[in-house]
């Protein structure tokens, strides 16, 4: 019997090795049919991944990576002490060349209209918004279908719209205008800065996601509130509106609406590119504040102007900015308040207005010592502010100076700042995006290193 369960033993590991044997065999086979398009057995990488190329941006400049000495190049003569020179260095970015203007943002006034008007209507047609994907599943919540064209004077929709426009009682001269108090964009965004945090590791995801709702019409008023005892009023009811200030710089738009309008551009970018079956491009953003001075220095290192310097004017006698000259004297320099963008000269890198016409808002928090402790790497202060917080933990680093300021403030290294829900005539912004480099080599000859 013994003899019987060893043999008995023995024939059925034979079996199983043989059975093992195919198996591996097998499944050598599947592999070798797998990569046969692939490495032959080498390490090459995920195969068949999308190429990506994306052209330089339209009404965007390249800046170049490299190194700058940040921080004053000049006596500090308002003694502020909040800043030192340092050595910073940057990667490759993209800068808007002038300031956004009030057609660009315009653009984003009019996207959150139609948005809301589109879910209003679909409560009475279907075809304003795309409930299924096209695998045929369910989406939720859905898409707008922005090919969906919006009759503004139908009999039905002007019944479903009566909520976006102002009621009877509040309209001038019986106007039916839209309720810009209605114009609100919702949007999310990730707390990397806390992700990052090893004592979060555990957290479950959502609790990074972040939601927020904006008012997206600027704050026309601005004008006249900001200057009292003077007669602004011409430029409250025209400046954001009428077509001779469309290429204006925008103005009234506190830093959350900068934000928001940046997110929504990404957005606006991706969704076409998606659409074309093409990766996502890098995301819009408000500049750093080393990525603004080092931009607004045109490569001229140690000098205090985007033009170079010591002088505002030029060998002619000409101001290049604008700003408030010697004592007031606010049109010698050929503008009274703002000014067309690209009125004066860029600076060495092509950029318009990095000095005067409105200061600009950075996505940096202010800190009077930030320069001591920032990093020398793409240095950055970023704070997202809470409701609950002190008041000082909502400042935002704005630079440039405006058309109201002095010469002090149109050097690049002077920094103030101005609070996050504020809104002023004489600040507007622009925006950034990181470069992304080449996906492989084009045949041009250029590198992903610039």
């Amino acid at each position: 019997m013994q003899i019987i369960e060893k043999e008995n033993i023995i024939s059925g590991h034979i079996k199983t090795g043989a059975i093992m044997k195919r198996l591996v065999f097998i499944a050598s086979i599947i592999i070798l049919l797998n990569s046969c398009d692939g490495g032959r057995g080498h390490l090459t990488g995920v195969q068949e991944r999308p190429d990506f190329h994306y052209g330089d941006p339209p009404g965007m400049v390249f800046i170049p990576l490299g190194s700058f000495t940040m921080g004053p190049s000049d006596e500090d003569v308002a003694y502020s002490h909040n800043a030192i020179s340092k050595t910073v260095s940057l990667p490759s970015f993209y800068m808007d060349q002038t300031e956004i203007t009030n057609n660009q943002y315009r653009q984003f006034v009019y996207w959150v209209r139609d948005s809301i008007a589109h879910m209003m209507l679909s409560e009475f047609d279907e075809g304003h918004l795309i409930l299924q994907d096209e695998f045929g599943q369910d989406l939720e919540p859905p898409l707008i279908n922005w090919r969906q064209r919006i009759n503004w004077d139908g009999e039905e929709e002007r019944e479903f719209l009566a909520e976006l426009f102002l009621p009877e009682h509040e309209r001038f001269f019986r106007r039916r205008e839209i309720d810009t108090r209605k114009l609100i964009y919702k949007y999310y965004r990730i707390d990397l800065q806390r992700a990052a945090r090893r004592d979060e590791r555990d957290t479950p995801r959502r609790e990074f996601v972040l939601e927020y709702e904006t008012h997206v019409y600027p704050d026309t008023l601005v004008w006249i509130h900001d200057f009292s005892y003077s007669y602004n009023e011409p430029m409250t009811k025209k400046y954001f509106w009428h077509p001779t200030y469309d290429h204006y710089p925008v103005v009234g738009v506190n830093w959350m609406q900068a934000r928001a309008f940046t997110i929504w551009r990404t957005q606006y970018l991706n969704a076409y590119m998606t659409s074309r079956g093409n990766s996502i491009a890098a995301d819009f953003r408000l500049p750093s504040e080393s990525e603004w001075e080092y931009a607004a220095r045109g490569g001229l290192d140690l000098n205090p102007y985007p033009w170079g310097g010591p002088y505002i004017r030029n060998i002619d006698g000409c101001f290049l900015a604008n700003y408030k000259p010697m004592r007031g004297n606010y049109t010698d320099d050929g503008g009274f308040q703002t000014v067309i963008v690209g009125h004066y000269p860029p600076n060495d890198y092509g950029l318009y207005d990095m000095a005067g016409n409105v200061a600009e808002w950075t996505i940096d928090a202010y800190d009077e010592s930030f320069y001591i402790y920032g990093h020398d790497m793409s240095m950055s202060y970023q704070y997202e502010a809470h409701e609950d917080d002190p008041i000082t933990k909502k400042r935002k680093v704005i630079r440039g100076g405006s058309w109201k300021d002095i010469g002090h403030f149109l050097q690049v290294s002077t920094r103030t700042y101005e609070y996050q829900d504020t809104a002023k005539s004489y600040l507007g912004f622009r925006t950034v995006q990181d470069y992304l480099g080449r996906s492989r080599d084009d045949g041009s000859g250029a590198s992903n290193v610039y």
